[in-house]
């Protein structure tokens, strides 16, 4: 699908368009692409200007939500089709998404970007085979990019968080220029796409699945121990599993997640809001 390029509204962007076009400035300074990057809007009578297009002055947005001009008005960056999918704002700039309510991508102490590159760290990416499983935003794939990865197959289920990718400057587009061919994201499951995979033909994983409750397939025996048989001996990989409360859920998740892994033929530890392991 291809990416988006007009402008991007949140409420305080557009009530400071709004303000400096009533004091009268004739320009307005500031980020039309969830802070990428900055340029200036020429404001006029009933229209704004940016990239030599007029847009009209947005009213009544909501607080939480990211705007996107669909060729006749500022639309919300949201779908439902089952659930109710969304880009969601954060005082980073780089945004999160929600389903049905549910934040998808940590935001309470750090960028969802950064938080990413982090994670990202702990498989040492550089001039590496990498398997991301579960896509998602493509934080992950991006700050491989970004680490110097060979290759980055990634795979993404749900066709909305694709089309939100679309909207999102911050998720990285496979066909630009700038990931140099390096990318390849794939529409589907990773749990059937993973059994045509050869064995031992990728060199670090990063498995970042929804929670538990939404998809348990993706923390099962069996998807371990496929895990297990496509990431080359010595091989990272980090698994994304959150810190659910024990005393609420009843599970100690992360530590379930090590001990399959480590049946599976992997050494697990504990690590940042998740399990490092390498395959033995």
């Amino acid at each position: 699908m291809p990416h988006y390029s007009g402008p991007l509204l949140t409420r305080t962007v557009a009530l400071a368009l709004a303000t400096a076009h009533d004091t009268g400035a004739g320009e307005w300074s500031g980020s039309l692409d969830l802070g990428c990057s900055q340029g200036s809007v020429s404001l006029q009578g009933d229209t704004w200007q940016w990239q030599g297009l007029h847009y009209p002055y947005p009213t009544r947005l909501k607080d939480r939500t990211i705007y996107y001009w669909d060729g006749e008005g500022f639309e919300p960056a949201s779908r439902f089709s089952g659930s109710l999918i969304k880009l969601v704002p954060t005082e980073w700039g780089a945004p999160t998404f929600e389903i049905d309510g549910i934040k998808m991508l940590p935001t309470s102490i750090e960028s969802p970007f950064e938080d990413a590159r982090r994670k990202v760290a702990l498989i040492e990416p550089r001039g590496k085979a990498v398997l991301d499983t579960c896509g998602g935003l493509g934080y992950f794939a991006a700050c491989c990019l970004e680490a110097g990865a060979g290759h980055i197959q990634s795979f993404e289920k749900n066709e909305d968080v694709l089309w939100l990718r679309t909207l999102n400057p911050w998720s990285p587009d496979p066909d630009a220029s700038a990931s140099g061919g390096r990318l390849a994201l794939a529409h589907g499951d990773i749990c059937e796409a993973i059994t045509r995979m050869a064995s031992a033909s990728v060199d670090a994983l990063l498995h970042d699945p929804p929670r538990f409750g939404i998809a348990g397939e993706l923390y099962s025996q069996a998807f371990y121990d496929q895990l297990a048989r496509v990431l080359r001996r010595g091989g990272r990989l980090f698994h994304y599993t959150g810190s659910p409360n024990r005393l609420t859920s009843g599970r100690d998740v992360p530590n379930e997640v090590a001990k399959r892994l480590e049946k599976a033929g992997f050494k697990a530890q504990l690590a940042l809001d998740g399990v490092i392991a390498s395959r033995r």
